[in-house]
């Protein structure tokens, strides 16, 4: 079943942006600690969010939905008595948990430099040969960082490069045709500006009995509803356009210096049907705050065990699979999410700006929230 057929269509009426985000704002002065908009600011901002289907060749996904119905939403919680703001990155060094799958990432800083017959001085950093910066640290996935092969590879050289399918049905001679070649299409690039609210899901408070879910277990659907529920936010739901942002508790594990090294080698994540649920409502992104959106059971890096319990036969990284390939989110990975989460900020204005660094699988990022408190839940 497409998604067309889960999700309703109807006429958009005209209606100004700034007029949504006015009421939005005079609204929220007149409501206290409460985590959701008012009934009349989501049927509003609902008609201006645009829906599925894509045109054809499309290369943003649920990127689509950015716009005047997630901007006016976004501008509610702003204007929110109470509300701050909140980094959701961690601060980026050379001695912060660093991914297995990539180089390390090492900064360099460069000797005080100065112009002859000048005043100046000014200063710089480099990195090491082989660096992705791009995948470690709090970053973001493009679509085109994950494909697809019609069955699993069997590890023989060479892997059949021109047989991965990606988002949108693209081929590998769309997307990456050679070895050396960029994303030519579903790069970071094509990913808009990311403004909208956000909604955090405490996994950690309100499914795991308030202790850090541990490795291998997952956030289901099931579960979900029963957060949003705990949470004030039954009615109100997940919106078109959502950021939602998953606190699993993994983070506590993230130390810099990271001298344990065990945040990277497991963590828990969402299950497959809970990434199904987050496609059928459209939400623009997934943040987490562990190294991966899936669940990895201890020893699956190292295969001495298997994925987590849900995934899809030949597809361990299911989540990765469902939300990039075939739905169209892209995702936050290393979230830092513990100060949203201690004040119950349950939703809030988010905004997620990439890098544009034309033909990148991934980037470097500074999300942001600006909430206010949850009072009682």
């Amino acid at each position: 079943m497409s998604l067309s057929t889960l999700l309703p269509h109807g006429p958009r009426p005209r209606c100004s942006t700034l007029a949504l985000a006015a009421t939005g704002v005079l609204l929220a002065a007149s409501i206290g600690a409460r985590a959701d908009e008012p009934a009349p600011l989501l049927a509003s901002a609902a008609k201006r969010v645009p829906d599925v289907p894509w045109p054809a060749g499309d290369q943003k996904g649920m990127g689509n939905t950015q716009g005047p119905g997630t901007w006016a939403r976004c501008a509610w919680h702003m204007g929110r008595p109470g509300a701050k703001s909140y980094e959701l990155s961690w601060e980026r060094t050379k001695t912060m948990p660093l991914s297995p799958f990539v180089a390390p990432l090492v900064v360099k800083p460069k000797p005080v430099a100065g112009i002859p017959g000048t005043a100046h001085a000014f200063n710089g950093e480099t990195l090491n040969e082989g660096a992705e910066p791009g995948q470690q640290g709090t970053q973001l996935d493009a679509l085109g960082h994950f494909g697809m092969l019609k069955q699993p590879w069997d590890g023989k050289p060479p892997f059949p490069t021109g047989d991965v399918v990606y988002y949108g049905g693209l081929s590998a001679a769309e997307v990456k045709p050679s070895a050396d070649s960029p994303l030519l299409k579903l790069g970071i690039e094509q990913i808009p500006p990311i403004v909208t609210t956000a909604v955090l899901l405490d996994a950690k408070r309100h499914a795991n009995g308030g202790q850090p879910m541990k490795a291998g277990e997952v956030v289901t659907a099931a579960q979900i509803k029963k957060i949003l529920a705990a949470q004030g936010l039954a009615r109100r739901g997940l919106q078109p356009g959502d950021v939602v942002y998953v606190y699993t508790g993994w983070s506590d594990r993230y130390k810099d210096p990271d001298t344990e090294k065990t945040y990277y080698a497991m963590a828990p994540g969402l299950a497959y049907d809970a990434a199904q649920m987050l496609g059928a409502a459209r939400v623009v992104a997934v943040g987490v705050d562990a190294p991966f959106v899936d669940s990895v059971p201890e020893g699956m890096l190292a295969g001495k065990a298997g994925p987590a319990p849900g995934a899809l036969p030949g597809l361990p990284f299911s989540v990765h699979h469902h939300l990039l390939t075939q739905v169209g989110i892209v995702q936050v990975e290393n979230a830092r999410l513990h100060e949203l989460a201690a004040d119950r900020v349950y939703t809030s204005c988010t905004m997620i700006l990439p890098t544009r660094e034309r033909g990148a699988a991934g980037a470097a990022v500074r999300p942001v929230a600006i909430g206010a408190a949850t009072k009682g839940r």
